[in-house]
């Protein structure tokens, strides 16, 4: 008998059927449109993994459970479709946690599928029992609990269905014995909520506060990327003559080469979106939560208007005002209420059409000045963060060059970035002073770990993106205590022929939270140093590429060769910076306070 086509193996089967629960599972990943999942093998869902392949689906294994939950993050980013984690019951679901967590902050349609102890052996201590459904509770938007095998297309469809309508991760929990058996059902189509504009009070009470506004700024976040609303975004800001801030780690969500375009807000953004988010009288969060963390003072300025009238336009209502007091709350899509505001405003006189030059050349004059500055600013200026290893022995540390310092490298990367580059960074102290530096000119091409800000992101996440648009370049940014968290999965990059660019800062310590023991523990500094073997030769050992760089004006070179091996030769190539130690501003100055000792024993640890 022949095998059937390709084609007709990802149509999923019509009408009621007799069919295995396993097949009624396989049938819905088909009909939502899944061709690739990330995971790790396992007899829980072995039944269900026999018929990927003739359905069309492509199983990832990979090396650690969480690489494949940032893999399937980092896929459905980078794509807008679904990305799909699945692995063994117990162990395996729970490395998936940390991953979870990352994706639901990101608003990333993540659907990890748990296969679960069998409902003979639950409650009895079997091999690899637990509950599985409250350790991705709070990370969830949706949690289908399968009850029964001929429920399974059901809850199934569910799963996909919720993670695009609620724009987060959702759990398909899954008995491991409910693979089994024989069922009647009908594998049901995706249904997709269409979001409108708004409510015509709130369009309309938005519009007159726009009319009367002098300085208006648009801050534009994730719901602009996800809705695909850069170009509605940048219909609105031209009628305004509004800068536009994007939200913290959103770089993408309005294009760098426009001249309303003034840079990120948050930690280690720019200080032009911040002195011009300053002066506004009205601000527009065009899909942003505005949250604390992305909207904190930062380079020793309070910039967040506390008189201005805020505009919230939100996908999800309960994100409304949750943050800061609003003015007028639109809960709608993204891109349609830009759309509407926009045709609202057309042939109506504004108060700040008056000041449009005027405002466009203090624009310019802010961007231009941040330019300069980083152009200037080759190290770290705060006299307590210089570099901490002896002088001599910086001078020629190791057999090479000299250690670089991460500003001058970070701006190397930048000019050398090539057009339409995907990044993921990390997170650490490098990483962050690189927020100033990325700078994007589409949507989807910036992912970070976003508000859980957990370690070893960067290098799954991308590889799940590279996965999905193969014909984008991918890099991404980690430092090296982030980076021997995931390093492993080189292997996986190597094994199934997915190629990416990897940056790695070695610059021997934890430096973000070793930044808090040089600000507020008098540089007493614990286990904040690490003691490195050489990345470009484990690379190496894991079948990649590899270009150690400890010459600044080899920076730029690295990254196009590593680029082109990627994009011409499908190799993965990691690139090694010898940075030095200089640290930047620490970024959670709002959680930290100097010390008080009441015991004697430690009165001198001040």
């Amino acid at each position: 008998m022949s095998a059937q086509p390709q084609s007709d193996r990802r149509q999923p089967v019509s009408g009621v059927q007799k069919m295995t629960p396993s097949e009624a599972f396989v049938e819905t990943l088909v009909a939502n449109g899944v061709t690739d999942m990330f995971g790790i093998m396992g007899s829980a869902f072995m039944d269900a993994m026999d018929i990927f392949a003739p359905a069309g689906i492509r199983l990832i294994p990979v090396v650690h459970e969480q690489g494949a939950a940032h893999m399937a993050d980092g896929y459905a980013r980078a794509s807008g479709r679904h990305g799909v984690t699945i692995g063994q019951n117990g162990p395996g679901i729970s490395n998936c946690v940390t991953a979870i967590a990352a994706a639901y902050w990101a608003h990333s349609p993540v659907v990890i599928v748990t296969p679960e102890t069998g409902t003979m052996g639950m409650g009895l201590g079997g091999f690899q029992e637990c509950n599985q459904l409250p350790m991705f509770q709070e990370f969830t938007k949706y949690q289908g609990h399968v009850n029964n095998p001929r429920r399974m297309a059901e809850y199934t469809a569910r799963c996909f269905d919720r993670a695009m309508s609620e724009m987060g991760p959702t759990q398909l929990n899954i008995p491991r014995d409910y693979f089994y058996g024989e069922i009647t059902c009908e594998i049901p189509k995706p249904m997709r909520v269409e979001r409108g504009a708004g409510g015509e009070h709130s369009l309309a009470a938005a519009v007159e506060l726009l009319a009367g506004a002098k300085f208006p700024v648009i801050l534009a976040g994730g719901g602009v990327v996800m809705g695909d609303a850069v170009k509605e975004c940048q219909a609105l800001a031209e009628r305004l003559g509004a800068p536009v801030c994007t939200g913290y780690l959103r770089n993408d969500a309005f294009p760098a080469s426009h001249a309303l375009w003034a840079g990120p807000l948050g930690y280690q953004g720019s200080k032009a979106a911040m002195k011009l988010i300053a002066q506004a009288d009205v601000v527009i969060a065009l899909g942003s939560r505005m949250g604390p963390f992305g909207t904190l003072p930062q380079h020793g300025m309070d910039y967040w208007p506390k008189e201005a009238k805020i505009i919230q336009i939100e996908a999800d209502h309960t994100n409304l005002g949750l943050v800061k007091k609003i003015s007028v709350g639109i809960c709608a899509d993204a891109k349609a209420a830009a759309a509407e505001l926009t045709r609202r405003l057309q042939g109506k006189t504004l108060a700040c059409d008056a000041t449009k030059a005027q405002r466009g050349a203090t624009i310019k004059a802010e961007k231009d000045a941040w330019e300069q500055e980083l152009d200037a600013w080759s190290h770290e200026k705060d006299p307590y963060s210089l570099d901490m290893i002896d002088e001599a022995k910086a001078e020629k540390p190791f057999s090479g060059g000299k250690y670089l310092h991460p500003r001058q490298v970070l701006r190397e990367l930048e000019k050398a970035m090539p057009p339409r580059a995907m990044v993921s960074t990390d997170i650490g102290n490098i990483n962050s002073v690189a927020n100033s530096y990325l700078r994007f000119e589409e949507p989807r091409s910036f992912f970070a770990p976003m508000s859980f800000g957990n370690c070893g992101y960067a290098l799954p996440t991308i590889i799940g993106a590279k996965l999905a648009v193969p014909d984008r370049p991918a890099v991404c940014y980690a430092g090296d205590g982030a980076w021997a968290m995931s390093m492993v999965e080189i292997m996986t990059c190597v094994r199934h022929d997915i190629p990416v660019t990897a940056v790695v800062f070695h610059n021997r310590q934890w430096g973000a939270e070793k930044k808090n023991q040089v600000d507020f523990y008098n540089r007493r500094f614990v286990a904040g140093e690490l003691d490195n073997p050489s990345f470009a030769a484990l690379a190496k050992d894991m079948g990649a590429e590899a270009i150690v760089v400890d010459k600044l004006e080899d920076v730029g070179a690295a990254l196009k060769r590593a680029v082109d091996m990627q994009m011409n030769e499908r190799k993965t190539c990691v690139i090694e910076i010898m940075c030095t130690r200089e640290l930047g501003d620490p970024f959670r100055r709002d959680a930290l306070a100097k010390p008080v000792r009441l015991l004697e024993k430690y009165k001198d640890y001040v």
